[in-house]
């Protein structure tokens, strides 16, 4: 499959350096992976489905492409690693919007199967769309707020992992819901920025997980503190 991206090479060189620098390469031996060309062909696509509505529906701000790779694409795949060396098979993206996280980690991480939840209907439809022209049979989405999706965890099956980059502040009840999703011994995957301002954000609050890790992370062009908060649920 051939890209067309445009306007040249540039943005496709940009993508291909990071995801080296990141170690996303795909092409597992036993074929669990998708190889690193399709890959980088998948992630361009998405990009371009991005850029294709994001007048229309806003879906991320970014003043050009560069910088829609940079702090959305590679940023999303910056603990791509961390979660494939987890035994992982159930991811849900809480409050997916553009599809970030979840849609590039589906595109790298084919053996695991992503709900994107998303309850703005636009974004939600988006979703749909991206999935459909991407191919992608590890993904579905589920058009409803966190609340409402929490209370049918019990009929999808709990996840073993939770990701998400749009809650700022952290506060007790959206703790709360999201370990009402989680499989004993889950993880809460949190994409955060500073680590002072994480480390306040956990002080606040009056209802303390038990067992919560903050991991850096090196976004490839990125000079912004990017880290991981990690929260586990209790084994039982």
């Amino acid at each position: 499959m051939t890209s067309t991206i445009s306007p040249g090479d540039a943005d496709r060189a940009l993508l291909e350096e990071g995801l080296s620098k990141l170690g996303v390469s795909g092409g597992n031996e036993d074929g669990s992976n998708f190889p690193p060309e399709q890959i980088l062909n998948l992630l361009i696509q998405y990009i371009e489905e991005i850029e294709r509505f994001n007048p229309a529906y806003g879906l991320v701000k970014v003043k050009d492409r560069r910088e829609l790779i940079v702090k959305h694409i590679l940023d999303s795949l910056a603990p791509a690693g961390i979660f494939s060396s987890r035994p992982v098979k159930r991811i849900a993206d809480i409050g997916s919007g553009a599809g970030l996280p979840g849609i590039p980690l589906a595109i790298c991480m084919p053996g695991a199967e992503f709900t994107l939840v998303e309850s703005m209907g636009r974004r939600a439809g988006f979703l749909r769309d991206a999935l459909a022209v991407l191919k992608l049979p590890n993904a579905v989405v589920v058009e409803e707020d966190l609340k409402t999706f929490s209370r049918h965890v019990a009929e999808t099956g709990p996840f073993d992992l939770v990701v998400f980059r749009a809650f700022k502040p952290l506060e007790n009840r959206l703790l709360r819901l999201l370990f009402r999703l989680l499989a004993p011994g889950g993880i809460i995957a949190a994409y955060k920025g500073r680590r002072q301002t994480v480390e306040e954000e956990m002080s606040g609050l009056t209802w303390k997980p038990l067992s919560w890790d903050l991991l850096p992370l090196s976004v490839p062009y990125l000079e912004e503190e990017r880290h991981l908060l990690l929260i586990q649920a209790p084994a039982e």
